[in-house]
């Protein structure tokens, strides 16, 4: 069966929406980062760069979002989260699934964390860090408005949802918290996108298994 090793909130939300999607039997196990439950040994010989989330699908073991969100829709291709192989679409899906954790996921990382990439007295150097990051991440919820302005679909790919929802959906909640730019919700496109997002059942069960609370978005 597929059990999804998962915390609330975090990039685990994504596979967990997709699965929710696919409307399949599979398990939720609590990686309860609070604990250090993500740097146990058990948890390690899954994932050994102690992350979250992981898939477990029989006896295979899979880490990093991208690579299960795909593997999902590649055993689940009658839900039609993903355009038909060898179409332009199926490639726009794959630039966007990439830059997605490449790129935006990897901006928000730094905002959230950037103490892991100054020294730990560098209270100062974290802070524009962190600034700096926002900026960035501004920049790129920029690119996601743009896109959804030109098509006018009510999903990212336009008249079909697909995977990627789960994705965006996922990481502008990231930004819910923003100080200094404008948050996902904010923009005029993403901010009724997001509406529709959170009108979706597979979301809505999301949000009340995680036991998160407003703002969702």
């Amino acid at each position: 069966m597929l059990n999804l090793h998962y915390y609330p909130s975090t990039a685990s939300m994504v596979p967990h929406i997709v699965l929710e999607e696919l409307g399949v039997t599979y398990q939720r196990t609590l990686v309860d980062r609070t604990v250090d439950a993500h740097k146990t040994p058990d948890y390690l010989r899954l994932n050994p760069n102690g992350s979250i989330p992981v898939l477990t699908d029989g006896a295979l073991v899979l880490y990093e979002t991208a690579a299960i969100v795909l593997h999902l829709c590649d055993t689940h291709t009658q839900a039609g989260l993903v355009p038909e192989v060898g179409s332009a679409a199926r490639a726009h899906f794959y630039k966007w699934m990439m830059w997605l954790t490449n790129t935006l996921q990897a901006a928000l990382m730094i905002y959230f964390y950037p103490e892991r990439w100054l020294a730990a007295d560098n209270v100062a150097g974290q802070a524009e860090l962190k600034r700096r990051a926002e900026r960035k991440v501004a920049e790129l919820l920029a690119q996601l408005d743009a896109e959804l302005a030109r098509h006018g679909g009510d999903w990212f790919l336009g008249e079909h949802y697909s995977a990627l929802d789960a994705y965006i959906f996922t990481l502008c909640r990231w930004t819910r918290g923003f100080a200094n730019e404008r948050p996902a919700r904010a923009w005029p496109h993403l901010g009724p996108y997001l509406q529709r997002m959170l009108g979706r059942g597979a979301v809505q069960r999301v949000l009340a298994a995680e036991a998160l609370s407003e703002p969702w978005v």
